[in-house]
């Protein structure tokens, strides 16, 4: 993975936050990036390229202005009045080579000094197996912080832990050993003609990400959501406040003035004309 520094910018060393989302469905945490980009006014600053991620290209997704200005498969963006960086991945990684962009990720990232990764992302809906309401929060989070996923901080936002999550199932438990330096990943698990239950959460881009951060000593923290396909930009409103809570960027207990990307403007197109009902 190498990163490409933009003419006239520069990276700023007190960042030592990162966000970046892991895909998944409805690309909740896709969307909450971007609105955490826009809402900053952060400033890309530059980007990746991983052989590992399908390339793509697209206008501008914050703004008209400038005219040329394209949206790249993998962005680098820094808000200095937040001490944050956040990177916003526009399209998937190739088949069976998410745990080989993990790793590139991490090591960068691990490169560059990060200590904290939020990772945002979304869960199905139809596979939420514990449906607990108890707490009045729809913010579900894995921290890196203990053994078990448990994080204090995160509890007392009134979040609940992946239930789901258990590092001594078999298929976390396979993700650990990839991050030892002679092991060499499949491309597919061992064991994929018989999968249980308990495989679907580490076989998603974010349990990739986690483990090879966790294993890097960065601490990583993930809020999830669970949704459905359709329109998700309430779901990414609610885990981009999530975040704001959880790095302290309403200071005062302010609520935060979102501003919404002008991408958003035409992503379910126009108004349907009324004259055809």
């Amino acid at each position: 993975m190498e990163f490409f520094l933009e003419e006239g910018k520069q990276v700023h060393g007190k960042s030592s936050t990162l966000i970046l989302p892991a895909l998944s469905i409805g690309n909740v945490g896709q969307l909450a990036v971007d609105l955490l980009v826009s809402t900053m006014k952060a400033t890309r600053i530059g980007y990746l390229d991983d052989p590992f991620v399908l390339p793509c290209i697209g206008n501008n997704a914050y703004e008209p202005f400038p005219h040329g200005e394209l949206a790249l498969p993998l962005e680098v963006y820094e808000s200095t009045s937040n001490a944050l960086t956040l990177v916003q991945q526009r399209s998937p990684v190739i088949k069976g080579k998410m745990v080989d962009f993990a790793k590139n990720l991490a090591d960068f990232i691990a490169t560059y000094g990060k200590m904290h990764v939020v990772l945002l992302s979304s869960l199905d809906f139809g596979r939420w197996q514990q449906i607990d309401t108890s707490s009045g929060s729809q913010i579900h989070y894995l921290s890196s912080t203990n053994d078990d996923g448990t994080d204090d901080k995160c509890e007392q936002m009134g979040w609940r832990r992946l239930q789901e999550y258990d590092p001594q199932q078999r298929q976390w438990q396979y993700l650990s050993t990839l991050t030892e330096a002679k092991a060499t990943p499949e491309d597919d698990l061992p064991f994929d003609e018989e999968l249980e239950e308990g495989d679907y959460l580490p076989s998603l881009p974010f349990a990739s990400l986690f483990t090879f951060l966790k294993a890097k000593g960065v601490k990583v923290t993930c809020l999830f959501c669970y949704c459905s396909e359709g329109d998700n930009i309430p779901d990414a409103f609610n885990l981009a406040e999530a975040t704001g809570k959880l790095l302290g960027l309403s200071p005062g207990g302010e609520g935060i003035q979102w501003q919404v990307p002008f991408s958003w403007k035409s992503v379910y197109g126009p108004p349907p004309d009324l004259s055809i009902f």
